[in-house]
Order: structure tokens, then C-alpha cells, then sequence
């Protein structure tokens, strides 16, 4: 098996408070590298292919196509010896290949039997995501691996589950394995499938032409094949008196990672970051901290990453410390500052989306303009740019626009979709 990849972690804030002040805000950043080729894929790797093969997938037939050859590309970048599975959802799911309810292998004949297997795929039936979710986890559990990876694909909304349904299934399979979920078309639910990604620590995005989908599914399944540990954890210890306020992943996607904390006493909770690779992720850690004296010095926290075998390899200090001096307390850090923004830019494009959605114009101008004006701001010229297709901007650097009266579905839906990707901000040095 391979060993883990070598990891650092910086932390980034302003420690200075004013007299009273009682929250700490501190961007942790989590650097994994010299991650090296896996000697023995078969025991750490897994990949199980969903495929939406509900009636609708027929309409146009360019989108079954489509998901066959995206299919077959994603089994073809598997490594030798990754365990694989595809899974056709409809109002059921049912294992496409192996013919056993199992895991197999990638190998060259399994290649091709899996890929033959796929070619004989017919749209049929309904939609019922809960299902699919959870044969992957019964596919998942027949084979021991640590790095378990599945895509999801549909073109539609769950209609043969009720709400309730599909997220006691997202529960039941929560933890088991990362989820990398793609909508084509339009007529699938973008909150639903974000759901699905951020409780499975995976990413979601729209994949508006069936020609786009091959090269989609050919990353996704190469991203999944760098990943070298799996199960790893940012621990956080608090002192006493002192109260977590949230932990959010804020790059490259926005994820909220405050409610997933599992106790590991005394005073410390592991907050799950997913299977890593040769990559940087961010966090933005935020701690209550009881009020102190001017002079007054504080560990506010202490982080740690944490695989799974309880292996500490990396860690960082959170720091407080009051003071009277306004020009060292109101400096705002500048990455503090800017995922601040970034997750305001998300807000502000979800909620005025759906505004729109709901017929409050007024709201959704509001929305949608302050939107605009971070964009701007922060140099988010793709992000307006898909905004400048839901709205007529008047003045950008204010925020000052105007609702089009007609929107295309995949410019609205590709601007919801991508609203909690981020920008990595430009650094110096980490601040003490």
C-alpha cells in the first residue's frame, strides 16, 4: 500500500482583539505533497459509475449516448487493480457490471466487459436517487478500500422518493464514500444535488451539452485516481470556556463542516475533509473565546490533521490577544477578508436565485446585485460573466441592476451550480 502524502498546515489571521471582542476567525491552509503512485491499488481503491437511465434519458437520445461513452472513458482511466462497479439508476438501481453483486477488478478483459456492458444500457422508468446512493454503499462494502469514489449522473429531479426518503439514504451512506455529482440538461434539481455532494464531500456541477459529458467524466474518475489517503480529519481543540462557531471548507469549493463534528475528548472534534492527493485546501475556522484584559494572551485553538490511524501529520496554532491599540484590532486579515467574501458571493447568488424563482423581484434585485458588486470586487470575472446572463448590469462597481425578463434555464442553472466555487487568494507569507 502507498504511504500518505507529506502535509503542512499554515494558519492565516489577524490574533489582535479589542478590549471585549470574543470571536477568533482564522484561515487554516492544508498543503498535501509528494503523493506517490499506489503500488497496490486494488486494497485502497474504488470506484463505483451511476448512471441515470430513467425514461427522460431518451429525450433527446443524445443524452444515453452520451452517458455510455462518458461511461466508458471513466472506466477506461481507471488504474489496474482499482475495484469498480456501474450501477443504472431508474425508480430502482441495479448493478450493470459484474453480473455479481460485487466489485471487480480493472483489468483489460474487465475493461471490456464492463464496457460492453454499458453498450446494452436503455432508458426506462423513473428516478429514485436514494436507491442508487445506497447500492453504491452495499457495492462499496463487499471489498475492503479506504479510497471509495463514486460519480453520479441524472437529468433529472428524484420524483419516485419522497424528500424524506432521499435524505435518510444520504445519512445512511454519509461518511462511506466521496460523491462527485453531475446534472445534464436542465431539468434536474440543483439543490438536491448539492445536497448529495456536500453531505458526500464531493463537488456538483452542470453539464448543459451531452458532448461536454466524456471529458467530465474522464477528470473526475483521473481525479479520483490521484488521491493517495483516504478518511482524514482537521482536528480542532478548544480551551475551556471557549465554543467552536463553525468550520467551513472555503477552497476550492464552499462546504459547511460545522455539523459533521465527531467528539474526540477532552475539548477537540474531528471535522471529516474527505481522500486527498498533491493538492491545497482552505478552511475558515471561527472560535468564541471568553472576553480578556488588555495584554491578555490566548491558544484560542489548536489544529491538527489526523489520518486514519490517528496519525497526527501536521498542525497549527490559533492565537488571541487583547489590545488597546485600534490600528492592530480592526486590521482585517486579507484571507480572512477574502473567503469572508467568497461565501457572501455564494449567499448572495443562491438566495437571489431563488427569489427569482419564488417572483419576489424586489429581493432578487437586491440579491443579485450585491452579487454583482462582490464579483466585481474581487475579480470573479467568470462569475460575472454568468451573472451578466440573469441580469442587466447598469453599474457593477454599485451593484445596480436590473432582472431579465428572460432567462435561459442553463444560464440560471450554471450560475447556481458554480456559485460555491472559489478563488484561491494570492499569499505572501503566513502571519504569526
Amino acid at each position: 500500500m502507498n504511504a500518505a502524502p507529506d502535509f503542512t498546515v499554515d494558519v492565516y489571521q489577524n490574533e489582535y482583539l479589542s478590549q471585549g471582542a470574543t470571536e477568533v476567525n482564522a484561515i487554516v491552509t492544508v498543503t498535501a505533497t509528494g503523493t506517490p503512485m499506489m503500488t497496490s491499488p486494488s486494497e485502497t481503491a474504488a470506484e463505483v459509475i451511476i448512471v441515470d437511465c430513467s425514461g427522460s434519458m431518451h429525450v433527446p437520445r443524445s443524452k444515453l449516448l452520451a452517458a455510455k461513452q462518458a461511461t466508458k472513458a471513466a472506466i477506461d482511466t481507471l488504474r489496474d487493480g482499482v475495484l469498480f462497479a456501474v450501477v443504472a439508476g431508474t425508480d430502482e438501481a441495479n448493478v450493470v457490471y459484474p453480473r455479481s453483486h460485487d466489485l471487480v477488478p480493472a483489468g483489460p478483459r474487465t475493461r471490456e466487459e464492463a464496457k460492453n456492458a454499458v453498450d446494452r444500457l436503455a432508458a426506462n422508468g423513473g428516478t429514485a436517487i436514494g436507491s442508487w446512493l445506497r447500492l453504491a454503499d452495499e457495492l462499496f462494502g463487499t471489498r475492503p478500500s479506504s479510497m471509495r469514489h463514486a460519480i453520479l449522473l441524472t437529468d433529472g429531479q428524484n420524483m419516485h422518493e419522497t424528500p424524506r426518503q432521499l435524505a435518510k439514504a444520504i445519512e445512511a451512506v454519509t461518511g462511506h464514500f466521496v460523491c462527485d455529482c453531475r446534472g445534464i440538461g436542465t431539468d434536474w434539481e440543483v439543490k438536491e444535488l448539492r445536497t448529495i455532494a456536500d453531505a458526500l464531500l464531493g463537488t456538483v456541477d452542470i453539464v448543459a451539452e451531452p458532448e461536454e459529458l466524456e471529458a467530465d467524466f474522464r477528470a473526475m474518475a483521473a481525479g479520483a485516481m490521484s488521491k493517495a489517503v483516504a478518511d482524514v480529519s482537521l482536528r480542532l481543540w478548544t480551551p475551556q470556556g471557549a465554543a467552536v462557531k463553525f468550520v467551513k471548507q472555503v477552497e476550492p469549493t464552499l462546504a459547511d463542516l460545522t455539523g459533521r463534528r465527531t467528539e474526540f475528548p477532552p475539548r477537540s472534534g474531528d471535522y471529516p475533509t474527505g481522500s486527498w492527493g498533491s493538492e491545497t485546501r482552505d478552511y475558515h475556522v471561527c472560535v468564541q473565546v471568553p472576553a480578556a484584559s488588555t495584554g491578555e494572551k490566548m491558544l484560542a485553538g489548536r489544529i491538527s490533521l489526523v489520518l486514519p490511524d490517528g496519525q497526527v501529520v501536521g498542525k497549527g496554532n490559533i492565537l488571541a490577544q487583547w489590545t488597546d491599540d485600534t490600528a492592530l484590532s480592526t486590521r482585517i486579515n486579507r484571507e480572512v477578508a477574502h473567503y469572508t467574501g467568497q461565501a457572501e458571493l455564494a449567499d448572495a447568488i443562491q438566495e437571489g436565485l431563488e427569489a427569482r424563482k419564488a417572483g419576489d423581484v424586489e429581493t432578487a434585485t437586491a440579491k443579485l446585485g450585491r452579487a454583482v458588486k462582490l464579483a466585481t470586487e474581487t475579480g470573479h470575472t467568470d462569475t460575472a460573466k454568468l451573472l451578466s446572463k440573469v441580469v442587466d448590469i447598469e453599474d457593477a462597481r454599485t451593484g445596480t441592476v436590473r432582472l431579465k425578463r428572460k432567462v435561459a434555464a442553463v444560464d440560471e442553472m450554471t450560475l447556481d451550480t458554480r456559485s460555491s466555487k472559489t478563488m484561491r487568494v494570492r499569499r505572501k507569507s503566513p502571519e504569526s
